[in-house]
């Protein structure tokens, strides 16, 4: 019985060390479009999910969500801005993607910069031209796991730079 109590402690402080590694993560978020979602890929396959594992790599404590979400324009991405960005969040990575110009929506690019600056939030912007030369999809529009891959790993350096690391 005591040595049981012994592990149950060890355990405990085991896991209360861990929760608190993670509550001590840096919060970076990947607001944007399909290719911040990652049509056409799994989660696991998406830039913002192989980012973390990068970032992760190079021994950061970071947490990257991914708030992507297909087809948006950056009059969406503004309207969700304080729902998928949570408080104590260091960086967004802001992808606008080409809706707006698609769908003749306003460009609210400056002000989602604008409000995030106001929070203490970095911004490292993903523009289309990143895109370019990637592997893609048969659409011709996203990017394949490969091309993911590629993308986070060009992101990496910027975020991990950003995060001041």
């Amino acid at each position: 019985m005591i040595a049981r109590l012994g592990q149950i402690v060890v355990l405990g402080a085991f896991a209360a060390f861990a929760m608190l590694g993670t509550a001590h993560a840096a919060t970076v978020v990947a607001l944007g479009a399909s290719n911040t979602f990652g049509k056409g890929v799994s989660r696991s396959q998406a830039y913002p999910a192989q980012l973390e594992t990068l970032l992760r790599a190079r021994g950061l404590s970071v947490r990257v969500i991914n708030a992507g979400v297909n087809g948006d324009t950056t009059g969406g991405m503004l309207a969700r801005l304080d729902r998928v960005v949570p408080k104590g969040t260091s960086v967004v990575i802001l992808q606008p993607g080409g809706n707006d110009r698609r769908k003749l929506a306003a460009d609210n690019t400056p002000e989602i910069q604008s409000r995030l600056g106001a929070m203490g939030i970095k911004v490292v912007m993903l523009p289309n031209g990143m895109l370019h030369g990637l592997p893609h999809q048969p659409d011709g529009q996203h990017l394949t796991p490969e091309g993911y891959h590629m993308l986070a790993e060009q992101l990496a350096g910027e975020v991990a730079a950003a995060l001041g690391k």
